[in-house]
């Protein structure tokens, strides 16, 4: 089975509750296809002999959402074709996509779950992330989830998932996981209600790798506030990692999440999110959300900056983001921490600093204007590296009438590293049509 199929299967499964005979038409489908054309002055984002080229994009950016009875589904995504006109780098076909569905077989006792993430990622995450340093990946999971009553105001749910993941490049990353949960959830009030779930995880990786097979295991009582100006989702409990390895000790320790949401005004909402646990590689492309995708339809995949490996890292991360949403203004500004700390091989032992701030404004009913700037600062304490990102750009929109219009962006990129040769400059302009439905 070649890569390509192997990943356009897991992919066509998350997608096919969306177009089983009936469903389709019951769901809302939108999608932009949009083509244009790109140039970089460092497309390889090199520190010496900087390469200029042009790339012919065409693609399309599509959402499906889905909340019927008997399916719930969310699903957004670009899909685009990048066309090296110089011929020195090989084309490429890049998805991104996060899908979520969800088919009631009995209601109130059997449901059907599937989510199916896909995204580039850069295959060595130390080097710049041109045309010959990226990769597809995909995450994929199904499996049943049982319903059951233990009274008026308590419920309980047991689940059981396949998890597949898969990189196109980075065979270690590659994996088979089976996963069970068992929770209990109790109602205190109408907006508050607590929870316990255990839950436990076998991953069998299919290639040989720093990180051996491991169980995990992760017990968390949780807490969960909704009131009208404030969400509160609070969960405490403790991990443990086993790996089938003579001579490799357990890993253990405390397990905490955070998530809240204020809104003091009605345009106005405050988050916070902040978290102390043992993920991987594939449990974090398991955490991105359908809606997140398409805030810049049109605009093409993002490229992203995981480490894409097996290795089992403890993570601690903190991030606050302030959004303002007005008639004409919207605004985001979130700073971010965060610290990772591997398990089976120190060498990319990191810590994150950084920020962004993405502004978007509508002068006139029919053309917007939209600025970001992301700062990023990033030691690696093994190897004594550190590297210092700045990317900004300018996005201009202009609908010519309810379907068709034009989209013109410039952006910058620059990085400041210690290690030599690892510093780049790149200005980047594009300019492409769009067409909407």
């Amino acid at each position: 089975m070649s890569d390509y199929f192997k990943l356009a299967s897991g992919v066509g499964l998350a997608l096919a509750a969306t177009t089983m005979p009936g469903t389709l038409l019951a769901g809302q489908l939108n999608y932009t296809l949009y083509g244009g054309v790109e140039h970089s002055d460092n497309i390889a984002l090199t520190a010496q002999d900087p390469i200029s080229e042009s790339v012919l994009v065409p693609g399309m950016s599509f959402s499906y959402l889905q909340q019927g009875a008997d399916l719930q589904a969310n699903v957004a995504g670009n899909l685009e074709y990048r066309n090296y006109l110089s011929q020195r780098f090989s084309d490429q076909v890049q998805l991104q996509l996060a899908g979520q569905a969800n088919w009631t077989i009995l209601p109130a006792r059997l449901d059907l779950e599937m989510r199916d993430y896909a995204g580039v990622q850069p295959i060595d995450r130390l080097a710049s992330t041109g045309p010959d340093n990226l990769q597809q990946t995909n995450v994929f999971t199904f499996g049943p989830v049982f319903h059951f009553l233990l009274g008026g105001a308590t419920r309980g749910q047991a689940a059981v998932h396949y998890i597949s993941s898969y990189a196109e490049k980075t065979k270690d990353f590659n994996s088979h996981r089976t996963q069970e949960s068992l929770g209990i959830t109790r109602d205190m009030n109408a907006t508050d209600r607590l929870s316990m779930t255990l839950q436990v995880q076998q991953v069998s990786l299919t290639e040989l790798a720093a990180t051996p097979d491991y169980d995990r295991r992760e017990l968390l009582a949780g807490y969960v506030s909704e009131l009208s100006h404030l969400q509160i989702d609070l969960g405490l409990g403790w991990s443990q990692l086993d790996f089938k390895q003579t001579g490799m000790p357990t890993a253990s320790g405390p397990l905490q999440r955070l998530t809240m949401n204020y809104r003091p005004t009605e345009r106005s909402t405050l988050s916070l999110s902040a978290a102390r646990e043992y993920s991987d590689a594939a449990q974090d492309m398991l955490l991105q959300a359908p809606t997140g995708i398409l805030e810049g339809t049109g605009r093409g995949v993002d490229v992203g900056n995981t480490t894409v490996d097996a290795q089992v890292y403890l993570e601690r991360r903190f991030r606050l983001a302030y959004t303002f949403q007005g008639e004409r203004l919207t605004l985001t500004a979130a700073p971010l921490y965060r610290r990772l700390g591997y398990i089976n091989d120190p060498t990319l032992d990191q810590k994150t600093r950084g920020a962004g701030i993405n502004i978007s404004y509508k002068l006139r009913p029919t053309l917007t204007l939209s600025m970001v700037s992301v700062y990023e600062r990033l030691a690696y304490d093994t190897i004594d590296r550190r590297d210092n990102t700045i990317n900004y750009g300018l996005d201009i929109v202009k609908r010519l009438n309810p379907r068709w219009g034009w989209r013109i962006s410039l952006l910058h990129q620059q990085r400041s590293s210690n290690q030599a040769e690892q510093d780049y400059h790149e200005n980047q302009i594009y300019f492409g049509i769009l067409y909407n439905r």
